[in-house]
This record gives C-alpha cells, sequence and structure tokens, in this order.
C-alpha cells in the first residue's frame, strides 16, 4: 500500500460533515491507497455514517471503532498503527481535499525524493470545492535537503500537520506517537515530526479546504484548552531533550515554547468571556512555567525581533502584576470596543 489517509472522527455526522469528508477522499486521482476512519467513541451516528459509506466504497474505506474517547491524539496513533503503508497522511473530519491533492503532493515527491511534502490551504465556510481566503502554510525557503538552517526556519513556523504526506517508518521507528487524551497533539509532535525529516518540499498548490463552523473543537475557549496548550508544549520541550534536539536549537524551542505556552494561552484567556473567574490562578500558573521552562525568554533574538512592541508591553505588564495586567487589559478591550467597535 502506498498510502494511508488517516481521519479521526468525534461526533462529526450533522449537516453531512464526515460524509463530505470522507468522499472527498474516497475520489482521489490517485491509485492504491485507503482511508482509515477511527471512530473515537462517537456519541453521534459518526459510526452508522461511516459503515453506511463502507457500504459504498468498499474495501478502499477502513473503520475502526472503540469506547473509550482517546481524543485526536489517540485516534491518530490508532490510524497509524493500523496502517502498512509506505505513506500517511492525515485529515480532519470536517475539512475535505481537492480531487487531486495526493497525486501532486507525489508528484513533488516523486522529483525530489523529499520525504514529507506540504501545500496550502483555504478556509470555507460551506461544503464547496470554490476556495475561499487561501492561507500560506509553509515558505519555500525551508525546501530542500534539509540542514540546521532549514530545520531552525521549519522548528519556528511547522505549518498544519494535515497539509502533508509523511513516512510512516519515519513515524513508528522514532516513536513520534501523538499524546493522548489532550487537544492540541499537534503542537506537541508537528515540530519532532519535521526534525526527524530528512527533505522537505513545498507546493504552492492550494488543495486543503478547512471548514470554519461553531463545533469545531478549536474554536471554544475552555480551562482544560488552556491547560492542554501549555501541556503540549512541555510535552514539545520535554521530548526534544530526551532526543538529543533541544540543545541543538535552544533558541527555537525556547521561542516556540514562550509563544505557544505563554503568549498565545495568556491571550486566548484574557480574550475568552466566560474564564473571567479562573484568569488569575491561569496567568500565576503560565508565570510560573515561563519561569521554569525559559527564564530568560526575554533575551531571544527571536522575541526581539518577531515580538511587537504592544506585545512586550502587556507581556511586561503581566509578569509584573497579575491584577495591573488585567485591569489594563479590559481597560484597553473596552476603550478599543467603545471607540472602534471592535
Amino acid at each position: 500500500m502506498k498510502l494511508s489517509i488517516i481521519v479521526p472522527v468525534y461526533n462529526m455526522a450533522s449537516e453531512g460533515k464526515l460524509e463530505f469528508c470522507i468522499r472527498s477522499l474516497a475520489n482521489q486521482t490517485i491509485d492504491d491507497y485507503e482511508i482509515i476512519a477511527v471512530n473515537d467513541a462517537s456519541t453521534d451516528n459518526s459510526l452508522e455514517v461511516l459503515f453506511a459509506l463502507k457500504e459504498e466504497i468498499g474495501d478502499k474505506l477502513k473503520v475502526i471503532s472503540y469506547e473509550e474517547n482517546l481524543r485526536q491524539g489517540g485516534a491518530k496513533n490508532v490510524g497509524i498503527k493500523a496502517s502498512d503503508a509506505e505513506w500517511i497522511a492525515i485529515c480532519d473530519s470536517d475539512d475535505w481535499v481537492a480531487p487531486d491533492m495526493y497525486e501532486r503532493l507525489f508528484r513533488k515527491q516523486e522529483e525530489t525524493g523529499a520525504d514529507v511534502v506540504a501545500c496550502d490551504y483555504c478556509l470555507v465556510h460551506e461544503h464547496t470545492f470554490e476556495k475561499g481566503p487561501v492561507a500560506k502554510n509553509n515558505t519555500k525557503d525551508q525546501a530542500g535537503v534539509l540542514d540546521d538552517e532549514r530545520y531552525k526556519k521549519l522548528l519556528l513556523d511547522s505549518g498544519s500537520m494535515v497539509l502533508k504526506i509523511w513516512k510512516r517508518e519515519m513515524v513508528v521507528d522514532n516513536g513520534l506517537w501523538y499524546p493522548e487524551k489532550m487537544f492540541f497533539e499537534d503542537n506537541a509532535m508537528g515540530p519532532l515530526w519535521l526534525l526527524h525529516c530528512k527533505h522537505f518540499e513545498k507546493i504552492d498548490e492550494t488543495l486543503y479546504y478547512y471548514y470554519q463552523h461553531d463545533t469545531s473543537t478549536v474554536h471554544e475557549t475552555t480551562t482544560s484548552k488552556l491547560h492542554d496548550r501549555m501541556k503540549a508544549m512541555e510535552i514539545l520541550i520535554d521530548e526534544a531533550e530526551k532526543r538529543g534536539l533541544y540543545e541543538r536549537f535552544k533558541a527555537e524551542f525556547d521561542y516556540k515554547f514562550t509563544e505557544n505556552y505563554f503568549i498565545t494561552t495568556l491571550f486566548s484567556l484574557m480574550q475568552s468571556k466566560n474564564l473571567k473567574s479562573e484568569r488569575k490562578a491561569i496567568i500565576e500558573e503560565l508565570k510560573h512555567g515561563l519561569n521554569k521552562y525559559v527564564p530568560d525568554f526575554k533575551n531571544n533574538d527571536y522575541y526581539q525581533s518577531r515580538m511587537g512592541a504592544e506585545e512586550k508591553k502587556l507581556i511586561d505588564m503581566a509578569l509584573a502584576s497579575t491584577l495591573r495586567f488585567m485591569l489594563y487589559y479590559d481597560a484597553l478591550h473596552l476603550y478599543r470596543r467603545l471607540r472602534y467597535g471592535r
């Protein structure tokens, strides 16, 4: 088998989301591939939808189901272990792909000998193959046989894992399994997968459709999700140390930790309307983790060059006084809403 496309599925039956995803994968223009749909203990009728699709599609679609919810990371691990293909790809069960996505990715792979190839995606609000706003993913200057400079660029800007084809043996032989029972598993593993590849390529084609809808698991901010993002970055740093990668790319890992663990989580928390009572405790926890892992983050060259002056001001304020920061942020947000309507 050349390719296994792994689809983690959890409660995606409504509005035809799951069906549209699987049909797009079943109509690919390549041969010798399979779809492995992993039903992650769905409580809706996703499993029934999958079985109905299997009756129609046949052996090209494999359906795996279990009763304990492992979240997307666990479902992806199950799918990877069930595959014996040379290559793997991942597709979220509420998204879909162009009919020739994998043909184009493999064409580039065959031309270059790469062991990972990426494309771009677009944002859509309805089930259509008309392209919405395009989101550029990886960049051309990351492409080629990987040396430390390219690894650094990929580590800083890893891009989405679902836009790529990967050598399965790279994942299995290096034990690059996703963390389970948590969100943001890609944040923990995406950079590590790329650091174990040898040759990266990118095509400037928009072939993946990222569906924007209210039931997406990434849209709602909860305490659990904030903690999972923090945990994902702790896993990334801990795994990098175990694998002898941290010291080699210390500046890049430190900035990525600062950005995702602290900054993104901090501002996600402050923008959430339903977590106001939990702000103080979470900010104190963020500050503790930042001091534990990257106490000298302000001296990081990437922090100095990539972070804007206003963000630096707010971060300094949060580190100096949690209460003052919260009061200032809320006042600033109110002022902007009254003046600019946002």
